[in-house]
């Protein structure tokens, strides 16, 4: 079993992989702002308070780790100025995990961050730039500081997420032209990350994940 670092670990799918990483085995630090209002306990749990923009928090967030999960997520009132969080928290988690000597790290983006925006149908391209382009600008700079690096990295880009209890029942398309959007739940996304933390399937690739 893995001990787990879980950035973003408060809410959404980074709450998920928490949980889900706990129910498998693993131990887990989960790392956030508000750990400390994490609605989890188990003995395999660490609260860990921090910023991701910070370089000391993340440096002593690393210590004794085997792999890292970075969930980062944006609120509403964030969608109306510009959107930095993706790539200055990777500009300081990147060459901290290449000190540290870590090497597994799990990115969660989205369907339409880096190559994956030319499989948006041109219907939806406009709104989707209307209403996420900031975020998805920001989240193309994350892409890529994780692409450049010596990281054994898997981006993983959901569809749409929903609120739905974990099915399993997903599908992994990890070829550009399979490449689509469509719903999927946060447990699943999660379900996919604890999953993979410690296989070589989908090392240095780029995946989408539907149902």
């Amino acid at each position: 079993m893995a001990h787990i670092l879980v950035i973003g670990a408060s809410r959404g799918i980074g709450l998920e992989t928490v949980k889900a990483a706990l129910a498998a085995g693993h131990r887990v630090r989960a790392f956030a702002r508000s750990a400390s209002s994490v609605g989890v306990s188990a003995p395999e749990l660490e609260q860990f308070v921090g910023d991701a923009k910070n370089a000391g928090d993340v440096a002593a967030a690393l210590d004794g780790i085997d792999a890292v999960v970075q969930a980062l997520g944006v609120s509403v009132t964030e969608l109306l100025g510009p959107v930095r969080l993706f790539s200055d928290a990777t500009n300081v988690l990147v060459p901290a995990m290449e000190k540290a000597g870590i090497r597994r790290l799990l990115a969660i983006t989205g369907f339409g961050a880096g190559d994956s925006r030319d499989a948006i149908s041109l219907f939806q391209r406009a709104p989707f730039e209307l209403v996420f382009g900031r975020i998805y600008d920001d989240k193309d700079a994350q892409e890529m500081r994780i692409r450049r690096s010596e990281l054994d990295w898997t981006l993983v880009r959901p569809g749409v997420l929903t609120s739905g209890a974990k099915t399993g029942r997903y599908r992994v398309l990890d070829e550009p032209s399979s490449w689509r959007g469509g719903l999927i739940s946060r447990a699943d996304v999660a379900d996919f990350v604890v999953g993979h933390l410690e296989d070589a399937a989908y090392l240095r690739k780029a995946v989408v994940l539907v149902a």
